[in-house]
């Protein structure tokens, strides 16, 4: 498998931050997108949610100065900022399921050119199927965002023409972040937003599985 220049996992968070707006209500699921939390920028006044029943999230807090009681849907401790909650796990899952986050970024097995994803279970028989809120959020978000790597560690694209894992939601990805690319789904096709530096398109699109558009 080539070696391709990559960005880290920060700035891929860094990245995805950059697109989200003033005044947003976001879950970030577990995984990759909870690194989005510590790279908003400083001022711009984002609302972060996590089923569990917390909103106003703030960055992880410094390493000894964990509170066990406040911690994210993925068991992470995280702070509060001024103004959070903490409320009912139903009453957050009501949220989710009433159109009432902006944004969700969720990390992906696999994502379609139709924009299906696919981020619960491989479909092996000794997998641990993982699918918490992922599907309310998938659905309910008024945009899905994905997180992932470009590629499986096998050097298997995760973009593909269909999913062959199990579904969380169909057609509910609006945009892709990886460690090549930013690229959108949109009803022409695959738009290539931004590349890494130092990768060519071509290179991009050798490690993609569906046809991309500069």
């Amino acid at each position: 498998m080539t070696t391709l220049p990559k960005w880290t996992q920060d700035q891929m968070a860094a990245r995805v931050a950059q697109d989200i707006a003033e005044g947003w209500v976001v879950n970030l699921g577990i995984g990759l997108p909870t690194l989005v939390a510590n790279h908003l920028p400083a001022g711009r006044e984002v609302m972060m949610h996590s089923e569990n029943g917390v909103i106003g999230i703030g960055p992880a807090p410094a390493p000894g100065e964990e509170d066990s009681d406040l911690i994210n849907a993925g068991k992470q401790p995280v702070t509060l900022l001024p103004g959070g909650a903490f409320f009912h796990h139903a009453d957050s899952f009501a949220m989710m399921r009433g159109g009432h986050l902006d944004l969700c970024v969720l990390g992906a097995f696999q994502v379609s050119a139709a924009g299906d994803l696919a981020n619960w279970h491989t479909g092996a028989a000794d997998a641990i199927p993982a699918v918490g809120g992922a599907m309310d959020l998938a659905v309910g978000a008024k945009r899905t965002f994905v997180m992932m790597e470009h590629r499986t560690k096998t050097g298997e694209p995760k973009l593909v023409p269909r999913c062959s894992y199990p579904l969380t939601g169909v057609a509910c990805v609006s945009r892709v972040y990886t460690d090549l690319a930013v690229i959108e789904l949109t009803p022409d096709g695959l738009q290539v937003i931004e590349i890494v530096p130092g990768l060519s398109f071509e290179a991009l699109q050798d490690a993609t599985a569906v046809p991309l558009r500069r």
